[in-house]
């Protein structure tokens, strides 16, 4: 595929699974990194056929100078997996924890994607893949605002999907489960034992599990799937 994709959150766990498993798979992969020493990392690893680049989805003049950053490179891949989380029980949560995770994960999602859907529409091909989490639908106490933002982008790429199927441009989401990442890697035993009680596979999913499911929706041969949710979980939720 001589293409170009674009990944947000590319400097760890799922995002650079997804950055590596696009690149092995012959495309031109841009990731990103809300550091100019991650956006260096992502660059090392890439080497000649990618590119690492700073951009911090809260700030729309980040968002606005990576974009100018991507000189003659045309995205017509964009996978939105950056995310935050700011963790605490409704009655506890503050507004700026609320706010926080919303203009990140939901906003910049917006943001990003808007500020490439152009180019895709002038080109009359596109991929978007969104990753939420089996959350969006399950909910999960103390996470009000990270579970907003992912039922909400579910709703977003249904629509999106709507408005741009036409150009031949899909949009999906790729919904993973509980997965061995930096996030769950500080858990107890007892706490991850607890949890692979709830997951018929009988196993914390791999990033590269997401990575597959990614790298089938952004293939040729998934055009005609749009607006869809692919749940990666091991079983612990059916939609």
């Amino acid at each position: 595929m001589d293409k170009v994709a674009l990944v947000t959150g590319a400097s760890r766990g799922i995002g650079a699974a997804i950055l590596k498993r696009l690149q092995a798979d012959g495309l031109t992969v841009i990731g990103t990194a809300t550091s100019a020493a991650g956006a260096a990392s992502i660059q090392e690893q890439l080497g000649a056929t990618g590119q690492g680049i700073e951009l911090r989805l809260n700030e729309p003049d980040s968002v606005d100078a990576a974009i100018q950053k991507l000189g003659d490179l045309t995205p017509t891949i964009l996978v939105n997996n950056a995310g935050i989380t700011r963790d605490n029980l409704m009655l506890r949560m503050s507004e700026a924890e609320w706010s926080d995770v919303l203009e990140t994960n939901l906003t910049g999602t917006f943001r990003i994607t808007k500020a490439l859907l152009r180019g895709m529409v002038k080109a009359r091909w596109g991929r978007v893949v969104n990753i939420g989490s089996v959350v969006g639908r399950m909910g999960n106490a103390g996470q009000a605002n990270y579970v907003a933002t992912k039922a909400a982008v579910e709703g977003f790429s249904r629509s999106l999907a709507q408005e741009v199927a036409s150009r031949n441009i899909t949009v999906n989401v790729v919904a993973p489960g509980f997965s061995r990442t930096d996030m769950n890697d500080v858990l107890s035993e007892e706490q991850r034992s607890a949890m692979l009680t709830r997951i018929p596979a009988g196993r914390l999913g791999q990033p590269e599990d997401v990575a597959a499911a990614v790298a089938f929706l952004v293939n040729e041969e998934a055009g005609y799937i749009t607006g869809q949710t692919l749940q990666v979980n091991g079983g612990m939720y059916a939609a």
